[in-house]
């Protein structure tokens, strides 16, 4: 605590006043804690000369990189899957094979083949459009005569049937372990390429 003689004379008659207001004697001053705080640290002051070659060699680091790209950004990532084997390259010539011309005779009777293919699937396309036609105005007739003899059995009659495809799906809660599986511990070697 501080010791300031002023206010050594003056608290005895402070406190006698803050007893006789409150009937109790309490704190009337606070102090706090001491902040102590380092001065801050210098700025080395460095050569302008060492500070621009710092800056030179960034900027073409950078410049250096951004070429890199450019020139890479041209060159797609080779897929594997697709590149040809190059044995298979070696032995072009003896896997091509002649494939025969064929004759008109051959291109003509495709050519009907083809119309016959067509003609086929635009009547089938059709007979079933038709059928379709034919049993929902069937159905639509059959539900405006019941409808003429009764409301409420039309009104049956057209509620969605709950019954009509049975489906009801319970799976297992917990699947039962499975023997002797080996669990794996999360490592695994990357093999794959890297392309830079």
């Amino acid at each position: 605590m501080f010791s300031i003689p002023a206010l050594s004379r003056v608290a005895p008659v402070l406190l006698g006043q803050w007893r006789s207001v409150h009937g109790s004697a309490g704190l009337l001053f606070r102090s706090t804690p001491v902040l102590c705080a380092e001065p801050l640290k210098k700025k080395k002051k460095l050569d302008p000369q060492i500070v621009k070659q710092r800056e030179e060699r960034k900027r073409k680091r950078l410049e250096k990189q951004i070429r890199r790209l450019e020139k890479n950004a041209r060159q797609l990532k080779p897929i594997e899957e697709l590149e040809v084997p190059v044995e298979l390259v070696d032995e072009q010539g003896k896997r091509r094979r002649a494939v025969p011309r064929p004759t008109p005779e051959l291109i003509e009777s495709r050519a009907l083949l083809e119309k016959q293919w067509a003609r086929h699937r635009m009547q089938e396309k059709l007979a079933d459009y038709q059928l379709f036609d034919r049993i929902v105005a069937a159905q639509t007739k059959a539900l405006n005569e019941l409808r003429l003899e009764s409301e409420q059995l039309y009104e049956q009659a057209i509620q969605p049937d709950q019954t009509l495809v049975p489906f009801c799906a319970k799976g297992p809660a917990a699947t039962p372990p499975i023997k002797d599986y080996e669990q794996p511990d999360g490592e695994y070697i990357d093999v794959s390429r890297k392309w830079e």
